[in-house]
Order: C-alpha cells, then sequence, then structure tokens
C-alpha cells in the first residue's frame, strides 16, 4: 500500500504531535543528528506549532500508523532562535516560512514522502503568502567517528528542489549526542528558495 501524504493543522495537528515527538526521538538518533532526546524535551520543543496559526505537519501514513512527519512554520515564530543567524542576510524574518524537519521511518524511504513532505509545506506556506521557504541542516566534521562510510548527504535532493545554501547564515543549537555525557552545541546551514519565482 503506498504512503498517505497528509496536511494537518489545527487540532489534527495538534492530536499528531505525540507520535511526531517519538519519532523525532527515533528518527534523530542516526547520523548526522545523533540526537539523545526524551518526551518531556520534545513535548515542549512542539508547543510552538500547537501556538502557531500558520504550523502545518505534513504526515507519511501506512494505514492508519504515522510512519513520518515534517513540520513546518512562520520563520519569524522562531525569531528568537534563529535572529543572529540572519543578521545581515538581506532577507526579512517575516517573508520567510522555515521547513523545521522531516523525519520518516528508514523503511518507508524511496518511496516519494520527501517530495510529498516539501510539497505540502510549500503548498501551504504560499497560501499564507510566504516568498521563501528555508530549512537548515546540522554540519559534521567529515572524520566524525560516529559518520556511516556510506553516509550519502541530501544536498543533491535539497538541490534538486531549488534550494541553495544561504552564504554565512549558521544557525547553533545545543543537544545531547547519543555518545556524549552532555549538551554539545552544533552549526546548522540553512539553505533557501523562491516560492513565488522557482
Amino acid at each position: 500500500m503506498p504512503l498517505r501524504i497528509t496536511a494537518l493543522t489545527g487540532a489534527a495537528l495538534a492530536a499528531a504531535l505525540e507520535d511526531v515527538a517519538r519519532l523525532r526521538i527515533e528518527v534523530f538518533r542516526a547520523w548526522p543528528y545523533l540526537y539523545d532526546g526524551d518526551l518531556a524535551y520534545e513535548r515542549d520543543y512542539l508547543q510552538s506549532y500547537r501556538d502557531s496559526k500558520g504550523a502545518i505537519v505534513v504526515g507519511a501514513y501506512d494505514g492508519d500508523r504515522l510512519v513520518g512527519a515534517a513540520t513546518g512554520t512562520p520563520l519569524a515564530d522562531h525569531a528568537e532562535d534563529f535572529a543572529d543567524a540572519f543578521a545581515g542576510s538581506g532577507l526579512d524574518l517575516a517573508e520567510v516560512f522555515y521547513c523545521a524537519e522531516s523525519v520518516l521511518l528508514p523503511a518507508y524511504r524511496g518511496q516519494g514522502a520527501g517530495h510529498g513532505f516539501f510539497d505540502t509545506r510549500e503548498a501551504h506556506a504560499r497560501a499564507l503568502g510566504f516568498a521563501k521557504s528555508a530549512f537548515c541542516a546540522v554540519q559534521r566534521p567529515q572524520d566524525h567517528p560516529l559518520r556511516p562510510v556510506d553516509y550519502a548527504p541530501l544536498d543533491p535532493f535539497w538541490r534538486k528542489r531549488g534550494y541553495t545554501p544561504l552564504p554565512g547564515v549558521v544557525a547553533e543549537f545545543a543537544w545531547k549526542d547519543v555518545d556524549q555525557p552532555a549538551e554539545t552545541r552544533k552549526p546548522l546551514q540553512f539553505w533557501c528558495r523562491d516560492l513565488l519565482h522557482p
């Protein structure tokens, strides 16, 4: 059975967030995130999607089971987190829609969910009047000891969708890696595309 891609907003979005939290914890344990997460943090983090009128969750379903999800919200909803990164970029945060994360269980990859995630979020952003869409990707050293030998970065997929890295627009976030005793800060590179003139 093919995956069903569904846009969730309002009450449907809120109802899915517990499952989204579990997916984030499971999928982000892998490279390159190596995230050692917990439900308490996830519930707090995902509260911003409940609070944002412009938020969306795109669910990938196998029957009734949520096996993947992508989130999006106006970038201005995260102004405290990203203002420094965008300072001097010439971009107005109020014009940018933030495609936060895409998580999908490994068994379901290669079936088109990635494009479905971006297509649905970008259509939602255009409907809300946003001119740009952006996301950020964690940057890890090439010689990191936990980097899989067969790891293939998603850069070609993102470029095919019209995204390019924003020079100098890098945010920093801290989380606990699976092999570390405490949180450490990591750089996240922003990528952006024009939604009005692709």
